[in-house]
């Protein structure tokens, strides 16, 4: 069973859009006829970008600045007159080693990239997403759910993602919905490179993950709000 959206007269904010799960997104809101604004540190003809930039508007930025984002999201409101969808994609992952040998810039990187990046969009976006009665979708993680050895601070700044989550979602409840997705070990090059004898196979591919954030701002998930949703399939 094929499952369609149209999204032809929406406006799509996505972070973290060069990469391998953003670009997935933007892609996927494009197909289904979003005006997708894109935007990333890393620019779109970067060798390491995965974005097609013939399919998004694309903005450059660092989310971890507050004025920037500011900035950012009134550029998009100015060319596009308003939001109706933001895409939390932005994110990185370090660990290896146990809490009292983690260096504190560890913890500010992974803060800033994971979780301060999704409030300052969503802090910015949301005065427009409530007029249009938007929605946001983040992307959290499995690891999440419960601490783990060797990667608690990725584990802690993708809780905030998820707790942030549930928090807009109470707080604008009738308003704009605010999901998360929670990945495992998403099919990327660079999670290959990293585990090369993992079995590949049960990774979730990119787009599959897109799909499901897809689906969370659209009007077949209207009932939804404050939900974390796996996405991990056997991974």
């Amino acid at each position: 069973m094929s499952v369609s959206f149209d999204f032809s007269d929406d406006v799509a904010l996505v972070t973290g859009a060069s990469g391998a799960l953003g670009s997935s997104v933007c892609e996927a809101f494009a197909e289904a006829g979003a005006t997708v604004c894109a935007t990333d540190v890393v620019e779109p003809d970067d060798e390491a970008s995965a974005l097609d930039p013939n399919a998004v508007e694309f903005y450059g930025g660092d989310l971890t600045d507050e004025a920037a984002a500011e900035s950012l999201v009134a550029s998009v409101v100015d060319d596009y007159g308003g939001i109706d969808a933001l895409a939390n994609v932005a994110g990185t992952w370090q660990g290896g080693d146990p809490i009292e040998e983690t260096d504190v810039g560890t913890f500010d990187l992974l803060f800033d990239v994971n979780l301060k990046t999704a409030f300052l969009a969503s802090k910015h976006a949301l005065p427009y997403l409530q007029e249009r009665e938007g929605a946001i979708v983040s992307v959290s993680a499995r690891a999440s759910l419960e601490g783990g050895e060797g990667d608690g601070l990725y584990r802690a700044s993708k809780a905030g993602v998820r707790l942030l989550t549930e928090s807009i979602a109470a707080e604008n409840e009738g308003t704009v919905r605010a999901n998360a997705v929670m990945p495992s070990v998403i099919d990327t090059p660079a999670n290959r490179e990293m585990m090369p004898d993992a079995d590949h196979e049960r990774w979730v591919d990119p787009r599959d993950i897109a799909d499901v954030m897809l689906f969370l701002c659209s009007d077949a998930a209207s009932v939804t709000s404050g939900a974390a949703v796996p996405v991990y399939g056997e991974a």
